[in-house]
């Protein structure tokens, strides 16, 4: 108790003199450049003294982070959820195909499930959230897909999709822009499947004034996407 006790009065401090601190953030890669730059340019405008430390990690580090408290909040998905923690969703992610512009498939104006029996499907592994999300949502209709090549990262994932190996089922939030010479997306049947993505704030932990701060203007950017 004491000992945030005394950080707090640090973190207020801090906050009056505009000079120091500290906000670290563990924020899944995907949705760091997602979420992320449009707060902090603000942020930084206004607190230019204020440092931002953003740990792009996967949703299971992420959430071990805010837990021990190496970061003062997180953006995470809601599957990767513990009692240590709460929740305040901000943004639903669906899943949809990368593939190339070129390939078969793009010239499609729905895609089915039969469509990619016979595809080679690029996965990231199964320790990943998004593996665990899919699979399951799959495997609950009875899919069965062609899982040929797996990778530790998404943008991996994307890098063999440019290169024509395959495809991928991935949240459109890891998509580049439509103006992309060589990927592109499609929307996929049902069962829809998507994440969503919110702040994950530790329920042990108090937070820094600096954190709180960075939190409120992160909430009233993207408070009113939320779900």
């Amino acid at each position: 108790m004491l000992e945030e006790y005394e950080s707090s009065i640090l973190g207020i401090r801090e906050l009056v003199t505009h000079q120091k601190g500290t906000v670290t953030i563990a924020c899944l890669p995907t949705a760091a450049f997602y979420f992320l730059p449009s707060v902090i340019r603000v942020f930084s405008e206004a607190w230019p003294g204020i440092r931002i430390r953003i740990l792009d990690v996967s949703a299971n580090e992420g959430l071990e982070k805010v837990i021990n408290g190496e970061a003062d909040f997180g953006i995470n998905m809601i599957s990767a959820q513990s009692s240590e923690v709460r929740f305040t969703p901000l943004l639903r992610d669906p899943f949809v195909l990368a593939l190339r512009s070129d390939h078969p498939l793009a010239s499609k104006k729905q895609i089915e499930w039969s469509d990619l029996e016979d595809v080679r499907l690029i996965t990231v592994s199964r320790d990943s959230g998004n593996r665990t999300l899919l699979d399951n949502a799959l495997s609950a209709e009875g899919i069965h897909l062609n899982s040929f090549y797996e990778v530790q990262h998404l943008s991996t994932s994307l890098g063999l999709v440019e290169s024509g190996l395959g495809v991928a089922i991935l949240p459109r939030m890891t998509m580049p822009g439509p103006d992309h010479d060589t990927l592109c997306s499609r929307d996929l049947p049902e069962p829809r499947i998507q994440r969503s993505i919110g702040l994950v704030r530790s329920n042990s932990h108090s937070l820094s004034s600096t954190a709180q701060l960075f939190i409120d203007l992160l909430l009233e950017h993207w408070g009113k996407e939320a779900v």
